[in-house]
């Protein structure tokens, strides 16, 4: 049996269902044509804002990952200055810009921000990406964003971005310095910025529709973090050299001082303090003229405390002895008759070497000094260190002034060997001073340790400190002697300087001060103290400096005291032994 074939289809209806479907593809077409056309009529101007809008969602957003900032450290790895979590606060203009003024306000509120920069920012056309606020604590970001969003405000995020904390707040503020919102603005921070700082980082990624696409288009440059700057400063002896210091100038009624701590044996300085100093982390609460460090940056006449170098480079020349007998007059004129006083009234006496340090006499140095041939105490200071800088890495130093050799007359001679008509800064005078301290060999004195190079390109550091021979060790010895005597009972003028147990060698200073406004000596002083101990095996040296005491004290009852506080915490704190010998018992009249 055939199988049954299906019916046949009519003919006519397979032409009437090609019809139909040509004629559904025109109506395709001319709607497709349709909507094109359309396009076309908007994108010539019909509705460009709508288009914009539809555009800013889409695209490329570039974020800015910051480096962390290397640690300024302590000899012993503590921070001076470190980087801290904190957040940046930025905006989305898109989603920000409707409530952009109510959004301004309250952002200006929370935040202490400029309420016009602000406001720009919420508006910033075609941006995704505004900063609105840098380096705010975290908790304080988090809290600002997410307060905002419960008020209906949208578009606000945080990303991280460390913040600069000083956890000593003054301690060391004078060296370490500070930063502004987007750049370091003083002392290390700023001299050392090129190692601390790092290198940023940048993550770009696509969004559209006003969100980041997750699997879009992204890349990540990571952040190259900074980093640490390590020092030689003891930050515990920093503390409380600055708080004897401040003690010092509060009851000298003085208007500024510094003191410098510094290892014998290397250079290497454990503590520069300066008074009045700052709070780091407030440096906009204090006076400009406190932001920065004195002790380098204002250079002064080191009075009496030059003494010492004079002496010294005549015991290394072979002209006197701490023996060498003199009649000391109570008035002396110089070559162009000028008087020369002593700070003590007195008639003629008789003063060994040892003698005229003990007791400070300006008529006994220049006495003395006269046995110097032309040229030759010029010649030791300079190897001594002044008139040059030290150029440790500290912004602002003054090399001081040491009159040019050419330039000396007799009545010059005179008045710089007891220490008036040249100036120093404190580190560069208390390097000359640990001179005698080291044997009579200078070694430079250095804050960074290891190698650091600075914003102007100076290489500077431990790994780069010289040394070289200024007087014998015979002659530095000798003058060692004659500086115990300062601090010895009933004989020096500073016995107040003396450290129980310990043997001291020290050296007073009491110099009138140049009035800058008139070029002349106006009567306000500068007073200090140097020394160092155990006199016969040096592990410090330090020197107190004390500007215009209200007082009337001099180096021996303002600077003494300091100093012996000082020595002594020193000491203790390093554990060095008292060396069990006795002092020195030269002569000081005859």
């Amino acid at each position: 049996m055939r199988p049954t074939r299906p019916p046949r289809r009519p003919r006519g209806s397979l032409r009437g269902q090609a019809h139909l479907r040509l004629r559904l593809g025109f109506v395709f077409i001319a709607m497709v044509l349709s909507v094109f056309g359309g396009r076309l009529v908007q994108l010539q101007g019909i509705d460009p804002n709508s288009y914009a809008e539809m555009a800013a969602k889409e695209g490329m957003v570039q974020v800015v990952l910051p480096a962390e900032r290397g640690d300024i450290l302590d000899r012993n790895g503590q921070p001076l200055a470190e980087s801290v979590d904190g957040m940046m606060i930025v905006a989305d203009p898109y989603l920000t810009s409707d409530q952009a003024p109510e959004l301004a306000r309250f952002l200006a509120r929370h935040l202490h921000l400029d309420y016009f920069s602000t406001l720009t920012k919420l508006r910033a056309s075609g941006s995704r990406f505004e900063y609105i606020a840098r380096r705010v604590p975290a908790t304080i970001a988090t809290h600002v964003v997410d307060a905002a969003e419960n008020r209906g405000f949208k578009g606000l995020d945080t990303r991280r971005d460390p913040i600069r904390q000083y956890p000593g707040g003054d301690v060391a503020a004078n060296l370490v310095g500070f930063m502004g919102t987007d750049e370091p603005l003083a002392g290390f921070e700023r001299t050392f910025d090129g190692l601390l700082s790092g290198k940023d980082g940048e993550a770009r990624y696509e969004i559209g529709g006003g969100t980041r696409i997750p699997l879009g288009e992204s890349t990540i440059t990571p952040a190259v973090d900074g980093s640490d700057l390590h020092t030689t400063i003891d930050q515990d002896l920093q503390w409380y050299t600055q708080r004897v210091l401040r003690q010092t100038v509060e009851d000298a009624r003085a208007e500024s001082g510094f003191a410098v701590v510094m290892d014998s044996r290397t250079g290497e300085l454990l503590a520069l303090a300066d008074d009045p100093t700052f709070d780091a982390n407030k440096p906009l609460q204090s006076p400009k003229e406190d932001l920065g460090s004195r002790a380098m940056s204002d250079p002064y006449e080191p009075g009496s405390v030059e003494k010492v170098l004079t002496i010294s480079s005549l015991i290394d020349l072979g002209k006197v002895t701490p023996h060498t007998r003199l009649k000391v007059p109570g008035v002396l004129e110089d070559g162009a008759g000028h008087p020369i006083h002593d700070w003590f009234t007195h008639g003629l006496i008789h003063l060994t070497l040892a003698g005229v340090i003990a007791q400070s006499s300006n008529i006994g140095t220049v006495l003395a000094s006269e046995k110097f041939a032309p040229g030759q105490l010029y010649d030791y200071l300079r190897r001594f260190g002044l008139g040059s800088s030290t150029d440790i890495g500290i912004r602002g130093e003054s090399p001081g002034i040491l009159p040019d050799k050419d330039t000396w007359t007799s009545p010059l001679q005179d008045r710089i060997a007891f220490g008036q008509s040249l100036s120093v800064n404190a580190v560069q005078m208390a390097a000359a001073v640990n001179t005698i301290a080291n044997g009579g060999v200078r070694v430079d004195p250095s804050i960074i340790e290891g190698s650091a190079t600075t914003d102007d390109g100076s290489v500077v550091g431990t790994d780069h400190t010289t040394t070289h021979r200024v007087v014998s060790a015979k002659a530095a010895r000798g003058t060692m002697h004659m500086m115990e005597r300062v601090v010895a009972p009933g004989v020096g003028v500073a016995p107040a300087a003396a450290v129980p147990g310990y043997r001291v060698a020290g050296k007073t200073g009491t110099a009138q001060r140049v009035n800058p406004d008139c070029g002349c000596y106006d009567g306000t002083f500068t007073v200090s103290f140097a020394g160092f101990a155990p006199a016969d095996d040096p592990r410090f040296t330090i020197y107190v400096v004390v500007q215009n005491p209200g007082n009337g004290g001099g180096g021996g009852s303002v600077g003494g005291p300091a100093f012996s506080k000082i020595m002594g915490y020193a000491l203790r704190r390093y554990g060095v032994p008292p060396t069990g010998t006795h002092p020195s018992k030269l002569p000081t009249t005859w």
